[in-house]
């Protein structure tokens, strides 16, 4: 079974990930590309053998029957991009976040119930064999009753040097919506969707607007527009909380950090380094997987592209529900808000 692929959006990380899993994927084939900017598509075209090029996506539709398009654009585009390929009777992938605001990302819901096309996210996190364990060790009862969960998300000197990443018009913000995203929702897919009450949030604006080392390319300070640092706070039902720190940019050790930690109270779970701890045997343990890499080499992003293909297929269900989207949108939108306003945000009724 062949399945016809459009993109939409032909940057970095389309190039970097995306298109390499895809042309690993006998069951892919990328028909067109779609890019704002023309160079990017051409590009992605002369590598990546893509046929067709088009300077809108109305006539990448109107020339090809498409099965999956995969978005890949700043996130102020997203919402437009994903309802217009769904409305045009095609699948959708997009990238995270889901968009940029609560309202955008539920009327990409909304758009998917009503069309009956399959949404699903770039939440490629999932698809790590640490998160299949932990998935495991959690529907067995080895973790018990998660009530607290610590999410980390930080990079050292990590300030993207292309792209849109630091314009907040297009972005929506920094960190936290770009990595900090990926973590909070690995969070709540390997705990649980439980039901927020109240956020409480502080943003920073210290290290990014002025000249500094740079890991990932040199940046402008004075189109910094988005947040180098966020702290938040998020109180569940029944007790349960949530910590997040996320960063472009800190005095810390690593270059860059992505963890989630899961208190729970049969035990509990970390990864980025993965381990597991318990208490047995009238011990305490610590847990660690051996030879993770060489069972299974794949990448994540390798991983998920053939889940999105299983699900064409219907081999598969989504394991990203475009309400997960929504209700990760929420959270964010809800600690700028916090942030900004300086108080915490009920989301409770």
């Amino acid at each position: 079974m062949s399945y016809q692929i459009g993109l939409v959006g032909a940057g970095y990380i389309m190039q970097k990930e995306h298109l390499p899993a895809l042309m690993k994927e006998e069951r892919a084939n990328v028909l067109a590309v779609v890019s704002g900017s023309g160079q990017s598509a051409a590009e992605a075209s002369a590598r990546f053998d893509i046929p067709n090029v088009y300077k809108t996506e109305e006539e990448m539709y109107a020339a090809h029957d498409l099965d999956l398009v995969m978005i890949a654009v700043p996130n102020a585009y997203h919402a437009e991009a994903a309802v217009r390929a769904m409305e045009n009777g095609v699948d959708v992938f997009c990238e995270k976040p889901p968009a940029i605001t609560t309202a955008e990302a539920a009327r990409m819901e909304e758009a998917a119930s009503r069309t009956g096309r399959k949404l699903m996210y770039g939440f490629h996190h999932r698809f790590s064999q640490e998160a299949d364990i932990v998935k495991a060790a959690a529907a067995d009862g080895e973790i018990g009753d998660i009530y607290h969960i610590r999410v980390h998300a930080l990079r050292r000197r990590g300030i993207p040097g292309w792209g849109t990443f630091t314009d907040v018009d297009k972005q929506g913000g920094g960190p936290l919506m770009d990595i900090g995203v990926h973590m909070l929702d690995l969070a709540f897919y390997l705990s649980g969707w439980y039901r927020p009450l109240e956020v409480s949030a502080s943003t920073h604006y210290r290290l990014g607007r002025k000249p500094g080392v740079g890991l990932l390319g040199s940046w402008d300070p004075s189109s910094m527009s988005v947040e180098d640092f966020a702290a938040g706070f998020i109180r569940f039902e029944h007790g349960r909380s949530l910590v997040l720190e996320t960063s472009f940019a800190a005095n810390t050790k690593e270059e860059e950090r992505l963890s989630v930690h899961l208190f729970g109270d049969k035990g509990g779970v970390e990864i980025d380094p993965f381990e597991m701890y318990t208490e047995k045997y009238g011990a305490l343990l610590d847990i660690t997987p051996a030879y993770l890499d060489q069972a299974d080499p794949r990448s994540d992003y390798e991983r998920q592209i053939e889940h999105i293909l299983d699900v064409l297929e219907g081999k598969a269900r989504p394991v990203s529900e475009p309400w997960q989207g929504t209700y990760v949108q929420q959270l964010i939108e809800a600690m700028y808000e916090s942030a900004a306003e300086g108080r915490a945000v009920s989301l409770d009724g």
